[in-house]
């Protein structure tokens, strides 16, 4: 079998439009804060200063905000992501107004704040989802969440921080309360652990093929310093009777030799411990054995090649067209990906990964965040495959990116796969009339 060539890097850009419906709304007055209540961690209290919209003709509001932080996860390791959930139990002020404030026009946004082993902040951001607010009534409680990757090992606290309450009832207004004396005292600590390090293992052989009986080299490095390594021929996802050992210098390297016999070999693999791990492994490096077997007399010898392939995608489509949304309601303006075809056709032990990123969506005049782009993605495997397809977690996209299917690597890989997901964009209800487009890009490596 020939050798794994590099997997290639393809990316498609697709344009949706989504086409906002006109409905018009005569008004004349302006609104403020608030929005759902969610789950609460460690409630703690904290001085905040609040600026009101100015059309509601009042100074900043000097008050006392409660709030708390909770996680998913308090035990993580590093390189993990951790979702965190910030809950504003009581704001720092009331409706300021005697107009009373519909369900569903508010939107918060804020940030917790990171101490101990990991410092910065988290951005936060809720669902435009409240329960109706009476002229000057108390602001109902909200919930933002977030998520942030843990990058230091150790106690890592987590304060409430600053928020904005963003309304979009009449005028489009923004309510900012920041931290009077930061950081806010800590509602949550998490303990991060070092957590398991990446397999940089690796081995080079002398030759790529050989006679039966042919002793070839094996070369290794980073492997742990005066382990014992396993040498051992592969036929596919077997291991073959032929195996022999090395130890691992100070500097984690070794050169050692292997018998091969087995003709069915395909390659060569190197690990510490009893038996084949891909965490303490490494290979499998591609290793033919020659078939000298002399034909019989009146007899023909066959022979054929299995050549690698690559890696490479197809989609349905480039064109999506989300549905229509009200001026004046905004909501949810939905659709469904175009299917795309992931063809892995390169016999390796490497996986791949197809995320994706989005622009914001420009219209007339106004644009609409990427962040409020979410997706449900699936995935579906071809029967036969020797992968597995993973979908990706269901959530915002925005212009960081999320990753939208993906395989493991393992022994040997590949096969068919389709993948899809279902998309939502969050319009907000003022948003002017007409034809809104963005950008997606999918990138498969």
């Amino acid at each position: 079998m020939g050798s794994t060539p590099p997997s290639p890097r393809r990316s498609r850009r697709w344009r949706w439009a989504s086409l906002l419906g006109v409905t018009a709304l005569a008004v004349t007055a302006g609104g403020a804060l608030a929005c759902p209540a969610g789950a609460a961690g460690t409630n703690v209290d904290f001085a905040t200063h609040c600026i009101p919209p100015a059309v509601a003709g009042i100074p900043p509001i000097d008050g006392t905000t409660t709030a708390g932080v909770s996680v998913d996860n308090t035990s993580p390791k590093v390189g993990d992501t951790v979702t965190v959930t910030y809950t504003v139990v009581t704001a720092a002020a009331s409706n300021p107004t005697d107009l009373a404030l519909p369900a569903d026009i508010m939107t918060p946004t804020g940030k917790v704040t990171l101490g101990g082993a990991q410092t910065g902040d988290v951005t936060v951001a809720g669902p435009k989802k409240n329960p109706p607010v009476p002229g000057k009534a108390a602001f109902p409680s909200f919930s933002m969440t977030g998520t942030f990757t843990v990058t230091k090992a150790g106690r890592i606290t987590l304060s409430p921080g600053d928020y904005n309450i963003h309304t979009s009832y009449i005028l489009e207004l923004d309510t900012p309360c920041t931290v009077t004396s930061p950081p806010a005292p800590a509602s949550e600590t998490i303990t991060a652990t070092s957590g398991t390090p990446a397999n940089t293992r690796a081995i080079t052989l002398g030759s790529a093929s050989g006679d039966p009986g042919a002793r070839v080299t094996v070369n290794g490095t980073n492997f742990t310093p005066g382990a014992t390594v396993t040498l051992a021929g592969r036929a596919g996802g077997t291991q073959t009777a032929d195996t022999a050992t090395a130890t691992a210098n100070a500097q984690g390297s070794f050169s050692g030799s292997l018998v091969v016999n087995d003709k069915s070999t395909t390659g060569i693999v190197a690990y510490e411990g009893g038996s084949w791990s891909a965490d303490t492994g490494a290979g499998p490096a591609a290793y033919v054995v020659n078939d000298n077997t002399p034909v019989p007399d009146g007899s023909q010898k066959l022979t054929t090649t299995v050549r690698a392939g690559t890696l490479s995608m197809s989609q349905a489509g480039d064109s999506v067209a989300l549905s229509a949304v009200d001026f004046g309601k905004g909501g949810a303006s939905t659709g469904k990906l175009q299917t795309v075809t992931v063809q892995d056709f390169r016999g390796g032990p490497a996986g791949w990964s197809l995320t994706g990123k989005v622009t914001d969506f420009t219209g007339p005049g106004a644009k609409i965040d990427a962040g409020r782009l979410s997706w449900t993605p699936a995935c579906a495997t071809k029967p036969g495959s020797p992968s597995s397809c993973k979908a990706g977690s269901a959530g915002a996209l925005g212009s960081a990116g999320a990753t939208l299917a993906s395989t493991p690597d393992g022994t040997l890989t590949g096969g068919e796969f389709t993948v899809d997901a279902g998309l939502s964009l969050d319009v907000p209800a003022f948003t002017p009339p007409g034809s809104y487009s963005g950008v997606l890009t999918l990138t498969l490596s």
